[in-house]
């Protein structure tokens, strides 16, 4: 393997390939990935918001997780599989349909989205210290500066400072720290509904199934809304479906994929989702307003244990989490830009300059926005880079890869000419173009639920046609 695996690494290179004893993992550590990236402190204000947001009964949003989580179970096997069969990294995979240094463009665009998520992250996880802080010692917030308060802004750079710590101690330490952390968030999370259903007089479950529920609702909105929010979790999944490769690499064999995303993925989303929708109703009947942060629901319950506890364990949760799902894929796209100058430790650094800013500003920017708006448009960039990927290697290359010639940087068949493939990058360009404008343009916005699927089947259906007219051109010019 040439220059384009050489890592400048003052520990390991990010994008080697994963080969033999080293593909370790079984459907357990598979299933963890899932575990922690749904029970984020994030993803539990996305699944609660969504049922505020659309208006749509308690069942309709539950059945919608449900469907979202297998649809995405379905794409992470398809994504997965080249990481597991050949043990390489997604920016390295994508270098068989984008070329050599056309794969750039989407690790970058991956890397991005990651950073945008660490940032995010890091906050909601700053959020679960200012609440332990609150419980431990009653000290007050303190002035507002640039939408959060001083204790705010204290909690949130401890909180981005031990995640540079634990990075440079190593992704092995992680891993247990993760595994470590999941089961916690579900005993809390229940813990915290049974507080709930005590205080609403069991008026709970009810209230979960009618209090986001649109009096005026039909068959037409219902389904309406379903479609919304199944588009919006999926497009929420959507980087983690595009970088899979990035985990399943590490997979013993398929089986162990397989069973770690069947296992995974719909018994958390079931699971986790209830309960978000159940904490969300109770806190609307007890409190009288729908809120989506659960440690401000834990804030509210005056319960010293129970804040201690829910904000060690959502803390936890949230930095585990964010340091696998976020932190690596964000660390695999920018080594790659520049792999034999940018090593693991300095990519991470970069990560977290871009992350300190980005979280820092959550609460007086990005989050003015929404977030469900946010995730439809970041998943709408991704969608097309997706649809491309499998079609090159489903469709065009029958699932078959030569693995030396992707780590060379000139001379390979992945290298198409200038290291650019025109094919994926004109397919890309112009099915992202649309697949965003379905989310921010009125006239379009019919198909806003489907951004994701448009944005996917257009860049796989632009890059099989032009690939293929490439193919003959190609061809004809050899034979004159």
């Amino acid at each position: 393997m040439s220059d384009l695996n050489a890592g400048a690494g003052d520990d390991t290179d990010p994008l080697k390939p994963v080969l033999g004893h080293e593909k370790s993992w079984g459907w357990f550590a598979i299933f963890n990935i899932w575990a922690n990236d749904i029970q984020s402190l994030a993803g539990y204000s996305l699944v609660a918001s969504l049922f505020i947001s659309y208006g749509v009964g308690g069942w309709t949003a539950f059945a919608a997780l449900i469907v979202a989580a297998l649809l995405v179970m379905f794409l992470v096997n398809l994504s997965g599989a080249a990481g597991e069969r050949y043990g390489i990294p997604y920016p390295v995979l994508a270098r068989a349909s984008l070329g050599t240094s056309g794969a750039k463009l989407p690790a970058v665009l991956r890397a991005v989205v990651a950073v945008f998520w660490y940032g995010v992250q890091v906050y909601f996880a700053s959020t679960a210290l200012t609440l332990f802080l609150h419980a431990l010692t009653g000290v007050g917030n303190g002035p507002v500066i640039l939408g959060m308060p001083l204790l705010g802004w204290v909690s949130f750079l401890i909180v981005w400072a031990l995640h540079i710590f634990i990075f440079w101690r190593g992704m092995a330490w992680v891993e247990t720290f993760l595994n470590i952390a999941g089961p916690f968030v579900y005993a809390v999370m229940i813990g915290l509904l049974i507080v709930l259903w005590v205080k609403s007089d069991g008026q709970l479950w009810g209230a979960a199934q009618t209090i986001f529920a649109n009096p005026d609702a039909t068959f037409g909105t219902e389904f309406k809304g379903f479609v919304a929010i199944v588009g919006t979790m999926v497009a929420y999944f959507a980087a983690v479906m595009i970088n899979f490769s990035d985990f399943s690499r590490f997979a013993k064999d398929r089986r162990a994929m397989v069973l770690g995303n069947l296992a995974g993925l719909p018994f958390n989303m079931v699971l986790f989702s209830a309960l978000a929708l159940l904490t969300t109703a109770g806190a609307a009947v007890v409190y009288g307003e729908a809120i989506i942060n659960p440690t401000a629901i834990v804030e509210r319950t005056d319960s010293v244990v129970l804040s201690l506890i829910a904000a060690v364990t959502f803390f936890a949760a949230t930095v585990g989490i964010n340091l696998v799902a976020n932190f690596i894929p964000a660390v695999n796209g920018i080594a790659n830009l520049a792999p034999k100058k940018i090593s693991f430790r300095t990519a991470g650094m970069i990560t977290s300059v871009f992350a300190l800013v980005i979280g820092g500003f959550w609460t007086s920017f990005i989050s003015s926005f929404g977030i469900a708006g946010f995730v439809n448009t970041l998943g709408a960039m991704l969608a097309p880079i997706y649809g491309i990927m499998i079609a090159d290697y489903y469709v065009l290359r029958k699932q078959k890869l030569f693995r030396d010639e992707l780590y060379e940087a000139s001379g390979s068949r992945y290298h198409y000419g200038n290291g650019w493939n025109d094919a994926a990058l004109i397919s890309f360009a112009v099915a992202a173009v649309f697949s965003v404008a379905t989310v921010w343009v009125p006239v379009l916005a019919f198909l806003s639920g489907y951004a994701w699927i448009c944005g996917a089947i257009l860049g796989a259906l632009f890059y099989m046609v032009l690939a293929r007219r490439q193919a003959l051109a190609h061809r004809a010019a050899a034979a004159e």
